[in-house]
């Protein structure tokens, strides 16, 4: 069956973006960026909420702009293809290779991993991820826990009075100083 995984860049002290909305504090380094790509790599559907959705349409376009590294054009070459899903009662059409959801995020989630394919489901979004840690849909956490406290925000964990226990996966730590974790959800 395939996983649902939950990946992001998350301060010390647990959110994805600080009081003001901004998270220019994870903008990530070479290494981690390469990270990224491959960890996409093994990625068969991504679920995104609206926000995340808007802010990574720049992909969409950004195989135009000469100034890419070439990182960032592989990238591009395996973002855009990549099967999403976005959440949201606020748009009506999505761009590309993305489709709004049909269902609830627990229908959707059954229905994908019923269906035959490979890679994981990736879920982007703090607010849709805590939807799916309600209905304990989560089977992996990938925070990327950056070296700075930003004092509020939006959380990367649900704010419910529900203990999970995981076990550790995997640890890294890159020359930034950012360190992954990798955790399953025991069940």
């Amino acid at each position: 069956m395939r996983r649902v995984t939950y990946s992001m860049g998350v301060s010390l002290d647990g959110y994805i973006v600080g009081p003001d909305g901004g998270f220019n504090w994870a903008d990530p380094d070479d290494e981690l960026f390469q990270f990224a790509i491959d960890q996409i790599r093994g990625v068969g559907v991504h679920l995104l909420g609206r926000r995340l959705y808007e802010s990574m349409l720049y992909w969409e376009t950004a195989a135009q702009d000469p100034s890419l590294s070439d990182s960032e054009r592989v990238w591009t070459e395996l973002w855009n293809p990549l099967p999403k899903v976005v959440f949201s009662t606020a748009l009506t059409d999505v761009k590309s290779n993305a489709r709004l959801a049909s269902g609830s995020l627990a229908e959707e989630i059954e229905r994908l991993r019923a269906q035959p394919g490979t890679g994981d489901i990736a879920i982007g979004g703090a607010t849709l991820a805590a939807e799916a840690a309600a209905l304990d849909l989560i089977d992996e956490y990938r925070p990327k826990v950056y070296p700075v406290l930003v004092g509020g925000g939006l959380p990367f964990f649900p704010q419910s009075e529900r203990r999970v226990d995981l076990e550790l996966l995997e640890s890294r730590t890159f020359p930034s100083k950012v360190v992954y974790l990798r955790y399953r959800v025991r069940r």
